[in-house]
C-alpha cells in the first residue's frame, strides 16, 4: 500500500494550524506549487519534500514512517521517488501496470 503523502503533509500542516500559504512561507516553496500538488494529485519531488520536512522540523524518514517505525530511503529509492513525482497520472498507471506484469 502506498502512503498518501499529500494527506500526511496536510495532517502535519493542520496539526500546526498552518494554512498552505504559511507552509509555503516556512518551506520557501511557492504557494502555487503546494496548491498544484493537491489540485493535480501530484507527488512532490524529493527536494520539495525536504523543504517541507525542514519547515515541519522533521526528517524525510519521519514523513514516510508508519507509526513510530523509522524509514530510511536509499539513494536509488530517492531517485525513483523523484522520477515518479514527475509522471502524470496516466504514466503512473502505466508504471503500475508494468510492475504488476513482472
Amino acid at each position: 500500500m502506498v502512503k498518501d503523502i499529500l494527506a500526511v503533509i496536510a495532517a502535519y500542516r493542520e496539526e500546526r494550524g498552518w494554512t498552505e500559504y504559511q507552509l509555503a512561507e516556512r518551506s520557501g516553496l511557492p504557494q502555487y506549487t503546494i496548491s498544484s500538488w493537491y489540485r493535480k494529485n501530484m507527488v512532490p519531488t524529493v527536494p520539495s519534500l525536504e523543504k517541507i520536512c525542514t519547515a515541519f522540523g522533521i526528517t524525510l524518514s519521519q514523513l514516510f514512517a508508519e507509526g513510530d517505525a523509522p524509514v530510511s530511503l536509499t539513494e536509488s529509492q530517492r531517485r525513483l521517488l523523484d522520477s515518479w513525482s514527475r509522471l502524470d497520472a496516466e504514466k503512473q498507471a502505466a508504471v503500475f501496470a508494468l510492475i504488476e506484469k513482472m
